[in-house]
């Protein structure tokens, strides 16, 4: 603490301080203001530099006569900075009376520019009319240069996570068919729906032709995302489709694939599965689509009269998780106009505006304020639905099949 008593301000010393103290003080304060790790100077209010100290001489490469009463704390700015210091820092000081952290770029005697970070502040008279501004200058090379690093670094994130998007792009495209194919006297329709662009999902689904007149489809919901799911995702889709060649029937087919997914169930890379797998053979009034279904949402059926419901295939198991997995078969008939629906659980999973998850019944609602329609509509129709979401966190993948007899669908 200091003594108290009458000593003056010069005369007053810590207990045990030199006799000195006072004067050391004195010239160390000197020293700290031209020596000090940043630059200060002082200007009138019109700019004229007043005071500088020796640290911001030597960083600009000036002498003190150069700059005292010669030149304006404007002159010294880059072209760019004295614009700001014109159009914004003046006004925000003169209304502030200070103005703290803002970024600039000096101009040297030699031409270089010189980062800095200013901060300022008005010395009023007891009018309240500003007397000096005094401005403390912090060199900004470092930060500057940390800055450029930063960006270097985010430019080269931004190409990779390009590039990235580009392979899982690829990649997706690649688990699917190119166009989704259409049974004589069908229209067919497709949507996918990427949840995160840096990540593959594990949705899949085709349809191919079989042996005579019939055709075989499906839509599987590999669990998990990633490299790690799309190898699953293609080892399902060609499994299906091998499976159809030798046993079209639906149950075999998925019964086929457990055991290759099963296989691996110990392992730590092992994935399970959610999939419908269908079988349209055309007869006398329409086509009928024989569909057994793994843990996987039900087709949902939009008719010719606008009518849509659900067709369930109660009792199905994941597919991947049992070595003897139940598995349901059902058979639905597709007239003229009926329209077939496969989805993943993506779409019914996903959240509203309100908070919840859209859900089974909305989807119902929506396919019945949607009939009668044909497959291009309808799917149409559900990827702008998906838009209307707060957030879809899943891969949704959809396809629309509709019968045509002697009817035009949408």
């Amino acid at each position: 603490m200091w003594p108290r008593g009458r000593l003056s301000r010069r005369e007053r010393r810590p207990p045990g301080a030199p006799a000195a103290f006072p004067a050391l003080v004195e010239d160390d304060l000197d020293d700290l203001y031209d020596n000090a790790p940043c630059g200060f100077i002082s200007t009138l209010p019109d700019g004229t530099i007043a005071k500088v100290n020796a640290t911001l001489l030597s960083w600009l490469g000036y002498a003190g006569s150069d700059l005292v009463g010669r030149r304006r704390f404007v002159d010294l700015l880059s072209p760019g900075s004295r614009l700001f210091h014109e159009t914004r820092y003046v006004p925000h000081l003169r209304l502030y009376s200070e103005a703290k952290g803002i970024a600039l770029e000096m101009r040297a005697a030699d031409g270089t520019l010189l980062p800095v970070l200013i901060t300022s502040i008005a010395k009023t008279g007891r009018s309240g009319a500003p007397l000096f501004i005094r401005t403390t200058v912090f060199d900004a090379r470092e930060r500057r240069a940390y800055e450029d690093e930063l960006l270097r670094a985010r430019r080269d994130a931004d190409r990779e996570r390009d590039r990235l998007r580009l392979l899982v792009g690829g990649l997706q495209r690649s688990l699917l068919p190119e166009t989704l194919a259409a049974p004589p006297g069908m229209t067919t329709a497709s949507h996918y729906h990427m949840a995160s662009a840096d990540e593959v999902g594990g949705d899949f689904y085709d349809l191919f032709p079989l042996s005579g007149d019939r055709w075989g489809f499906f839509l599987g919901d590999v669990r998990g995302k990633g490299v790690a799911a799309a190898a699953v995702t293609a080892a399902a889709r060609y499994t299906l489709r091998a499976a159809a060649v030798y046993d079209p029937e639906p149950i075999a087919v998925l019964r086929n694939l457990n055991t290759v997914l099963y296989q691996e169930y110990a392992a730590r890379s092992h994935r399970h599965c959610t999939v419908i797998f269908g079988v349209l053979e055309r007869g006398a009034g329409g086509v009928t689509a024989t569909v057994a279904s793994g843990g996987h949402p039900p087709p949902l059926v939009i008719r010719a009269d606008g009518s849509a419901d659900y067709h369930t295939t109660t009792g199905g198991t994941l597919i991947g998780i049992l070595a003897d997995p139940r598995l349901v078969a059902r058979t639905i008939s597709l007239r003229a106009g009926d329209t077939l629906i496969l989805y993943s659980d993506g779409l019914t999973e996903a959240r509203t505006r309100g908070g919840g998850r859209y859900g089974d019944r909305a989807l119902l609602d929506f396919a019945r304020k949607l009939g009668p329609a044909g497959a291009t509509a309808v799917v149409g129709a559900l990827a702008g639905l998906l838009t209307t979401f707060a957030e879809v966190d899943d891969d949704v993948a959809v396809i629309a099949l509709t019968e045509g007899g002697n009817r035009p669908s949408a």
